[in-house]
């Protein structure tokens, strides 16, 4: 799916959250949305997935304009994985992935595609062995791998991820990057952890004050420059001696640019 954010804006009690935000997404590759704390990354996402209607601007999905698609139909190609799911109801990780089956029901002649997409997610997911287990009783990185195969049972064509390894250990949180590197699925994540978007995104978009300040290709895109001017930081960014693609050496913090 190829999606068009052209000049959104989305505001809230009078304060302008993010404002004339244009990116073009090509089918099947992932997007790395960086920014500072407050920089507008979740309100924007909340806007591509439909959640919030902008103020000004519109999103499209392969030339179709997202706002104005049916929600069922919206939701049969959009998902969207947010940063902290809760639920106080008792359900099993198997019920937690059924209710990416919803936008679906009625669309099968009989139970058994739907409990084969169900089976596909999980495996996708890496999670076939948690069935059975209660949604309160998972790890961290249990539940975001339970909800990315949620996301999954959908079907998506456009998967959205807010701050998806934002509370996981660095092995979780490239086991989780990995897994969704490798579904092929047309990806916009917001990330806090550079390494992690030079690592695992093709392009990426950086947001600071509810605008955009760098987009393009990650080696274009994550200079020294970039980094001191958005994040405060002192960087060099190498040539990843195995990968070849860009890599942080952090130096210091310019403390007096702190943002966030």
């Amino acid at each position: 799916m190829r999606v068009e954010v052209e000049a959104v804006a989305w505001s809230v009690g009078g304060r302008t959250i993010i404002d004339d935000i244009s990116l073009s997404v090509r089918p099947g590759t992932v997007t790395g949305l960086l920014g500072p704390n407050g920089s507008g990354k979740s309100t924007l996402l909340n806007v591509v997935a439909g959640l919030r209607s902008p103020a000004a601007g519109r999103v499209l999905v392969d030339g179709r304009d997202l706002h104005r698609m049916r929600p069922r139909l919206r939701a049969q190609q959009v998902a969207y994985v947010e940063q902290h799911a809760t639920t106080g109801l008792d359900l099993s990780v198997r019920e937690v992935v059924e209710l990416g089956r919803i936008p679906h029901r009625g669309r099968w002649r009989a139970g058994e595609d739907g409990a084969g997409r169900l089976a596909e997610a999980m495996r996708l997911a890496r999670i076939d062995q948690l069935a059975d287990r209660a949604w309160q009783t998972l790890s961290g990185g249990e539940r975001q791998r339970t909800q990315l195969a949620r996301a999954l049972a959908q079907e998506p064509s456009l998967l959205l991820l807010d701050e998806p390894t934002n509370h996981l250990d660095l092995g979780h949180q490239i086991d989780f990057m990995t897994t969704v590197r490798g579904l092929g699925i047309t990806t916009i994540a917001a990330l806090h952890d550079l390494e992690l978007a030079a690592a695992f995104c093709d392009r990426l978009v950086v947001l600071q004050d509810g605008g955009v300040v760098a987009s393009g290709a990650v080696a274009d895109v994550l200079t020294s420059e970039l980094v001191a001017e958005v994040y405060g930081v002192e960087a060099t960014i190498e040539a990843h001696p195995r990968t070849g693609r860009p890599h942080l050496v952090w130096h210091g913090v310019r403390v007096g640019d702190l943002v966030g």
